[in-house]
């Protein structure tokens, strides 16, 4: 038996990836490159979020031909088509068999501790100890529900996006969603073709066209390098790491998804739900500043591409530049609805938060955020991936898990390069 598969059964490898979805498997790929001795543990199976925790009809935001992997692209016969849950869990394993990821399934993380020069990582089957740790668990583990939901009555069904997977889950009468990015959007337009009456609350939000001057927007955000912006480059980094993600959907039809064409549905649009008091929701008043604010930054974004386009030669390969008409609100959005009466059921569709409950180290900040410098963990052989402008732009894509899987690896390679590997027989200990 050799030395490495020794080592292997007692537990002790070199790199540890904590989840096996399209960034753990990325960087899987890069240390493999390296022949850098590895485990992914993946509590349930590959692409178990897709799996277990998306709503149905889910599809990407990205047409296919965008969606790639270290060694691995899209090969099917829709490129700009939009993967739905089925298919993106079948590129996903898809890539994990075509890479033999060392992938052990079923197996959850429940504590992982500093031990030595390297870190203990303490499983529901049993103890790995390793030398470097990636955590590519994602950024969208946990639903993020406002405070003010406690005061929503008992008799009002309360769900997150995480939770929803059909418009038949819900009683027939009246729906509040909260939250106007592509999920709250998606949701809003779904539930309301079901024959619901639907209330969409409006915060900031990203107006995009799906299709501008004939191309996808994201080949726009692709060509003109929008998507490879370097979080470094941006004037405040938490600020831009929080921006709400655009109101896209991923339809055959390629059509555009804003507030315009879901009042034109019958949705109702009101303010961002400001507070929750004697069985009313109470919403703010801001909501025509908010949206001719994500109006002004649409057509600032759109006047990028056109430059784009001049200064490169394309203004002859794509449509003529266009505008869009300005979000309408309405004459007098409502300030108020009754709970139980009007609205039954509250969706809350207000964003996730990474999971690092199990993670004992002290690399956390007072808002229990981690401490990283663009997925280099404040600790030792420590590094996260996936998360939103982590390096980039786009970062929390499937096709921006490459780059920024590249110069991780690079990274962590040099780290274990300076550390000594801890003896077998004393870790066994």
């Amino acid at each position: 038996m050799t030395t490495r598969a020794k080592r292997r059964l007692a537990g002790i490898v070199d790199v540890i990836v904590i989840g096996a979805g399209h960034s753990g498997l990325a960087m899987s790929y890069a240390l493999s490159q390296r022949s850098i001795d590895h485990v992914v543990l993946e509590r349930g199976e590959v692409a178990n979020s897709w799996r277990t925790e998306r709503w149905d009809s889910l599809s990407l935001l990205t047409p296919n031909w965008m969606s790639r992997l270290p060694g691995y692209r899209y090969q099917g016969g829709d490129p700009d088509g939009y993967m739905g849950v089925r298919e993106v869990v079948d590129f996903v394993s898809g890539y994990a068999v075509a890479t033999s990821a060392p992938v052990i399934s079923q197996t959850t993380v429940v504590q992982v501790t500093p031990a030595g020069n390297g870190y203990r990582v303490s499983t529901e089957r049993g103890d790995w100890h390793c030398r470097a740790l990636v955590l590519a668990t994602g950024a969208f583990n946990v639903p993020v529900v406002p405070r003010l939901a406690e005061g929503v009555p008992a008799g009002v069904t309360q769900l997150t996006a995480m939770d929803y997977r059909n418009p038949g889950q819900l009683d027939e009468a009246g729906v509040l969603v909260v939250g106007a990015s592509a999920t709250g959007l998606q949701l809003a337009q779904e539930i309301r073709h079901s024959g619901r009456p639907v209330t969409l609350a409006v915060g900031e939000h990203v107006r995009m066209p799906r299709v501008y001057r004939g191309r996808d927007v994201q080949w726009w955000m692709l060509a003109s390098g929008v998507l490879d912006q370097r979080i470094e480059e941006t004037d405040d980094p938490d600020r831009a790491r929080r921006v709400p993600s655009p109101q896209l959907v991923g339809s055959p039809e390629r059509s555009t998804l804003d507030l315009n064409s879901l009042r034109g549905q019958g949705v109702e649009i009101v303010g961002r739900l400001a507070g929750v008091r004697d069985g009313k929701a109470q919403f703010s008043g801001s909501l025509r500043n908010v949206c001719a604010l994500a109006d002004l930054k649409m057509n600032r974004l759109l006047a990028l591409f056109d430059e784009w386009a001049a200064v490169n030669g394309y203004d002859s390969e794509v449509a003529s530049a266009e505008r869009y008409a300005a979000t309408d609100v309405g004459a007098a959005p409502r300030l108020g609805l009754e709970f139980g009466r009007e609205i039954k059921t509250v969706l809350w569709a207000t964003g996730f938060r990474p999971d690092y409950t199990w993670l004992e180290a002290p690399v956390f900040d007072r808002r229990g955020n981690l401490r990283h410098d663009r997925g280099v963990v404040d600790a030792p052989g420590l590094y996260v991936l996936g998360l939103p402008y982590l390096r980039r732009r786009k970062s929390s894509f499937i096709h921006g898990a490459e780059d920024d899987v590249r110069e991780l690896s690079v990274h962590l390679a040099d780290y274990l390069d300076r550390t000594a590997r801890p003896q077998l027989a004393a870790v066994a200990v």
